[in-house]
């Protein structure tokens, strides 16, 4: 099915795809997005090869492409280049398959959470080049390939997935080379949509709300209706500073629900970004808003910021003050 004729196009997360040579893992990414459970398209497949085979494949199937050779250019230059071309298109997300360049650290830096790469191993083993010689050498009885985050060091960024593939007896680099990409190619547009789609995924939001709240100074978890929920102050007498709302009462959204100073403050915060708030049921008449997490480039420091500041309307004065005293080393 065409891109543009997928039913939830407009929800899916736009994808740049950096290559330098045929594009296999890209190819395998492309086909993928056009099945309908698919959590992203492809918008760009950009090269610093002008003749990567790549390049045909994409344009083939109706894919934007953007090349230009790095040699004779600082580095800087040409990520600046290859970012800007990613910005036009409207990437989210920058996925390499096979991109034979070290990106600069500030290229890294601004795409962090945001940049994918697929290494030949089982990392943290063999990172960097010749991996299938190493583990074939080292006795191994497994080889694979990882998914990861790009980091400024190389091929150390947090894992995603993995897949492992035996080693046989006798095995060569090459044999196991091939045994291995084809493992790639189911690995990383799993691992792909997983990513970019959990933002839509309550137990990935829980997990981050609840890392936030249960950071503050005696904060604890108890539920609440049938929803999780965090107070301070002790077990017996602790209040309420922050709920766990997982569409309910109807609603489309998955939001942590936080204290605001009043009703005039909820209302005008849901008036002005409705994307970003909406009114409780319930809740609501009580002066509790909705931050709406299940929408794209939520900014998670003023998630924490919403917790902390609802936090301090109900904590006693021994717990701020622990986090005031922190707050100054």
């Amino acid at each position: 099915m065409p891109d543009g004729t997928h039913p939830d196009a407009t929800r899916r997360a736009r994808v740049a795809v950096f290559i330098s040579g045929k594009g296999t893992n890209m190819a395998a990414l492309l086909y993928a997005s056009r099945q309908p459970a698919c959590a992203y398209e492809i918008v760009l497949v950009a090269a610093n090869d002008l003749s990567a085979e790549g390049l045909k494949l994409a344009a083939a199937e109706g894919v934007a492409t953007f090349a230009l050779p790095h040699k004779g250019m600082a580095r800087a230059d040409h990520d600046a280049a290859m970012e800007q071309a990613a910005k036009d298109a409207g990437a989210e997300y920058i996925v390499l398959a096979g991109y034979m360049r070290i990106l600069s650290e500030g290229f890294v830096q601004r795409w962090a959470g945001r940049m994918l790469n697929i290494h030949p191993s089982l990392l943290p083993k063999y990172p960097g080049l010749d991996t299938h010689a190493k583990a074939i050498a080292a006795g191994d009885s497994t080889a694979g390939a990882t998914v990861h985050l790009v980091t400024e060091e190389l091929d150390a960024g947090e894992a995603l997935g993995r897949v492992e593939v035996a080693i046989w007896p006798g095995d060569t680099p090459e044999k196991l080379a091939s045994r291995v990409r084809v493992a790639e190619h189911q690995l990383y547009p799993r691992v792909l949509s997983d990513y970019v789609s959990r933002g839509n995924d309550p137990a990935h939001l829980l997990a981050r709300v609840r890392e936030l709240a249960l950071a503050l100074p005696q904060a604890h978890e108890r539920e609440s209706h049938g929803a999780a929920g965090w107070r301070v102050g002790s077990e017996k007498s602790g209040k309420y500073f922050a709920y766990f709302n997982d569409q309910h009462h109807g609603t489309p959204h998955i939001a942590v629900l936080a204290k605001t100073s009043g009703m005039d403050e909820l209302l005008g915060l849901v008036e002005a970004q409705p994307e970003a708030y909406f009114k409780p049921a319930y809740y609501g008449a009580s002066g509790w808003i909705g931050v709406i997490l299940n929408r794209p480039d939520v900014d998670w420091e003023d998630v924490a910021d919403w917790l902390e500041r609802s936090w301090r309307q109900v904590a006693p004065k021994s717990a701020t003050r622990l986090l005031d005293v922190a707050g100054n080393f």
